[in-house]
């Protein structure tokens, strides 16, 4: 076996190889984050919170549902994502599970009229590892939407579903949500699912999926299919290992071009906003920040559909924000009237 050097000729051409298309992609997401913002790209009243699970196990009371009153009057939250969950791994919900739900429902109903409180239900998926939920069976997704009715009896406004990690084509999903809306149409209440991330390059899931057994993207097509089945769709803009601002705002501004191209103009919008700092080999802190993709979306709406209506954002999460993220989200996109 020859164990010498590449010769000189043949490590660079590689070289060019391997650095030209990140360097291309670098400074095609460096172009999508520039411009001008145009005027009416700013909330539609249609902006959506995950909250965590202290809201209906007995940590938060009246004092803290005060101030989350405070936190988003004058802003355009709506919707309220409670985690109610998680759901077993064969679909059942165990009913001690939300002990004070009744408490923040009322709560919320008296104290911030016009906002939703949605029960957020999910799992882990298995398929990538050997526990979880498995939708491809009956009796699994028949357990799921009994708890969605259980929750609906416990008088939450929609059912908000976010089962993870969701490989594009999946069709059993796809079953689940067609099960899942024919309940909550006829209960009068919202079904929502968060959604992963679009493919920033042609079937970039099927090449992710072959080569790490984690296709971390959806095709446009796919999230087509699963937007028709709901009445929200959130995509989780965050979590993308971008070293910079400019390359994360981007990001999102191309995320937000293909969402809008892609979801049905009958379907809520949402793209999800990072409200958390961590520092790992997904998510940077200092790169991901509400500002950022704030400016990128709206960069996105102003050049792609700058008057559509059922757009908006939702804020991941509310047990992780910090002050200069909620300062961020009303300076560039939340803020309907003086608080």
């Amino acid at each position: 076996m020859w164990r010498g050097r590449l010769p000189r000729g043949i490590a660079a051409a590689l070289a060019v190889l391997v650095v030209l298309p990140v360097v291309t992609a670098g400074a095609a997401l460096r172009l999508a984050y520039t411009g001008d913002l145009k005027d009416g790209t700013r909330t539609r009243g249609r902006d959506a919170v995950w909250l965590g699970h202290a809201w209906v196990d007995g940590r938060k009371d009246d004092r803290d549902l005060a101030a989350l009153a405070r936190r988003i009057e004058g802003t355009g939250v709506r919707d309220l994502y409670v985690h109610a969950g998680p759901l077993e791994h064969d679909g059942t919900l165990p009913a001690g599970r939300h002990p004070r739900a009744a408490w923040l429902i009322a709560a919320v109903h008296r104290s911030l009229p016009g906002v939703r409180v949605h029960a957020w239900l999910g799992d882990v998926l298995a398929g990538e590892g050997p526990d979880g939920l498995r939708l491809a069976r009956a009796a699994t997704r028949e357990a799921v939407r009994r708890s969605a009715q259980q929750v609906l009896d416990a008088g939450f406004d929609g059912v908000h579903v976010d089962l993870e990690p969701l490989h594009s084509g999946d069709r059993d999903f796809l079953l689940l949500l067609d099960e899942l809306h024919a309940l909550t149409r006829g209960r009068g209440a919202v079904l929502s699912a968060a959604a992963a991330q679009i493919d920033p390059l042609p079937a970039l899931h099927t090449a992710a999926g072959a080569l790490t057994g984690h296709p971390k993207w959806w095709s446009q097509a796919y999230l087509k299919q699963v937007a028709r089945r709901v009445d929200q769709i959130a995509v989780m803009s965050y979590d993308t290992a971008m070293p910079l601002a400019s390359l994360y705002g981007g990001y999102v501004a191309q995320q937000t071009s293909l969402a809008l191209d892609a979801v049905p103009a009958g379907t809520d919008l949402l793209m999800g906003l990072p409200f958390y700092r961590e520092e790992d080999m997904s998510h940077h802190g200092y790169a991901e920040t509400p500002a950022a993709a704030i400016h990128g979306l709206r960069l996105a709406l102003g050049r792609g559909d700058a008057h559509r209506e059922r757009f908006g954002v939702a804020l991941y999460a509310d047990f992780a924000a910090t002050e200069s993220d909620w300062a961020a989200y009303r300076a560039g996109w939340g803020a309907t009237a003086r608080a």
